[in-house]
């Protein structure tokens, strides 16, 4: 997306979009992979210098409250984030530490199991682990 669609987006998301907001929202669609803070200020910092990592964090969670942005726990040590906010899955290699996209039967996705009695569920995240292409090409040979 091209800076003038991400401001677009974010204001028609309820974002006011700052110089920051729409660097670290293009950054995040422009990603095939899920980075964490530090690897969004590391990607951004040099273009804007006055950047800072507590500017990436309060980025982060406002656009996650107006539901542009996901964070995912996948791991179980770092925050990472995903600019697609349509329902998919998630698919972590265990050997490169490398976070993809995958497409999941809808049904998993679309319609979460019953709650329980007084309960209510409001995501759901769908996560898969195993080894990636490349980390199975590089075992093979």
């Amino acid at each position: 997306m091209q800076e003038k669609e991400v401001y677009d987006y974010l204001t028609a998301h309820g974002v006011k979009a700052s110089v920051q907001r729409v660097a670290v929202m293009q950054y995040l669609l422009q990603q095939m992979g899920h980075p964490t803070v530090d690897e969004i200020y590391q990607a951004l910092v040099d273009h804007i210098p006055t950047l800072s990592k507590t500017t990436v964090y309060n980025t982060l969670r406002l656009l996650m409250e107006h539901g542009v942005v996901r964070m995912l726990t996948i791991d179980g040590k770092n925050a990472n984030f995903d600019g697609v906010t349509e329902p998919h899955a998630h698919f972590l290699c265990h050997q490169c530490g490398r976070i993809f996209n995958i497409e999941s039967p809808s049904e998993l996705l679309a319609a979460p199991p019953t709650a329980p009695q007084g309960f209510a569920i409001e995501t759901a995240d769908l996560y898969y682990r195993g080894v990636c292409p490349d980390c199975l090409a590089k075992q093979d040979t």
